[in-house]
């Protein structure tokens, strides 16, 4: 009940029952959901004195079932594993083998959404691109970069490493208009780059930024000792 005042399901009903009520029972619909939780509703209301009489063992039984409708096992086949993303398979890994350890599923699944957290980020990292072009037309010597992708801390690790300090001319103008700022390590990143090219007598400008990303490189820019 608590579950479904913050809109959401119990882990036994969302899993075991709806598996159940898919596989065992055919349900094509949501009515179908709407049934199956009426008719809990009834036995655990109406005939909640006859239920009481089940036998444990066969409530047992009733829970087995329930695993083993559960359990995919095209999911652990050589040839599945082979195709899947290492990230999946490590996911789920993790979260086996944490449950069977601590005999909790909530700790399992906890694991899991870590895992998938840390995997996500570091998939999310590679995707951060800078392209960096010296116009020869330009009246002042300019190196252009523009920098593409979510910009985080797994990202902003290697933003710093991606210019050209000694070799660009005294104006460089960095183009963000293809990217965003999501936290502080990357403002930091910033700091250190345009702290580096200062150390070189050049100028570095920012050009591009989304309010979003505005906002913060304004209010966390030169206050977090990326320079040093």
């Amino acid at each position: 009940m608590l579950s479904g005042f913050f809109g959401g399901m119990g882990g036994c009903a969302m899993i075991g029952q709806t598996m159940i009520n898919v596989k065992a029972s055919g349900a094509r619909t949501r009515i179908s959901t709407f049934l199956a939780g009426v008719f809990l509703l009834v036995l655990v209301v109406g005939l909640g004195d006859l239920v009481a009489i089940i036998p444990m063992a066969a409530l047992v039984a009733v829970m087995i079932m329930v695993s083993v409708l559960t359990f995919d096992c095209h999911s652990i086949r050589l040839s599945t594993l082979k195709r899947m993303p290492k990230s999946e398979t490590t996911v789920m890994v993790a979260t086996v083998v944490v449950v069977v350890l601590t005999h909790n599923l909530a700790i399992g699944v906890i694991v899991g959404v870590l895992v998938a957290m840390v995997a996500f980020a570091r998939r999310v990292a590679h995707f951060v691109s800078v392209a960096r072009t010296l116009p020869a037309e330009e009246s002042v010597p300019t190196a252009y970069y523009t920098v593409t992708g979510e910009l985080f801390f797994a990202s902003s690790n290697d933003l710093t490493t991606q210019f050209e300090y000694a070799a660009d001319p005294d104006r460089i103008v960095i183009d963000m208009s293809n990217s965003h700022i999501w936290d502080a390590s990357t403002v930091a990143a910033l700091d250190a780059i345009t702290s580096k090219y200062e150390r070189h007598g050049k100028r570095v400008v920012l050009l591009g930024m989304n309010d979003a990303s505005t906002t913060m490189h304004a209010r966390l820019a030169g206050n977090l000792g990326g320079g040093h």
